[in-house]
């Protein structure tokens, strides 16, 4: 049955309360097109929520150094694995004697091979890599919010960071999430 032909403005329903659903608090403003305005702007969570130009100002300082942190932990990670290469090619190859003393075996050999070393290394650098993958979709979540400001701030932040960490870098990047 079609009652869009039935007038219910005079029915009272504007004044009913919600109560307190929002508690008097502007909503979060989601935008899916691309934007320059910041009323009601929240930043990936709820509670980031841009209520003033102060907070709007203090935010995109802070997606600059979230960006170009993520920068120091691609960084950290190069430097790990140059460290583990180096560490790997110092420890002496499985099925060599305990005790066969070559020009590769370290001064204090520890009794692991390069196996172990390796084994044990792949997984921390498992772990780096999840941390890079779930950094880097947290940033494009930041992107995604379609705010021009947000995103400029990021790439200020990428290029921030490269500037700082990426000194022995391409910058050239397989991926655009990570």
């Amino acid at each position: 049955m079609d009652h869009s032909h039935m007038d219910h403005s005079g029915m009272g329903h504007g004044d009913m309360g919600h109560g307190g659903m929002d508690g008097g608090m502007p909503a979060c403003d989601m935008n899916m097109l691309f934007t320059w305005d910041t009323t009601n702007l929240c930043i990936v969570f709820k509670w980031w929520h841009i209520r003033t130009t102060a907070g709007l100002l203090f935010s995109l300082l802070a997606v600059v150094a979230l960006t170009a942190a993520y920068e120091a932990i691609r960084s950290a990670s190069r430097r790990y694995e140059e460290y583990v290469t180096k560490k790997t090619e110092e420890t002496p190859i499985r099925g060599h004697e305990v005790g066969a003393v070559t020009e590769r075996t370290p001064f204090l050999w520890t009794g692991r091979n390069q196996v172990e070393v390796s084994q044990k290394a792949h997984v921390v650098k498992a772990v780096l890599y999840a941390v890079q993958t779930f950094y880097a979709f947290m940033l494009m979540l930041l992107f995604m919010t379609y705010n021009g400001w947000v995103m400029v701030a990021v790439g200020i932040g990428s290029f921030v960071g490269y500037l700082v960490f990426g000194n022995n870098t391409s910058a050239t990047k397989d991926s655009a999430c990570h």
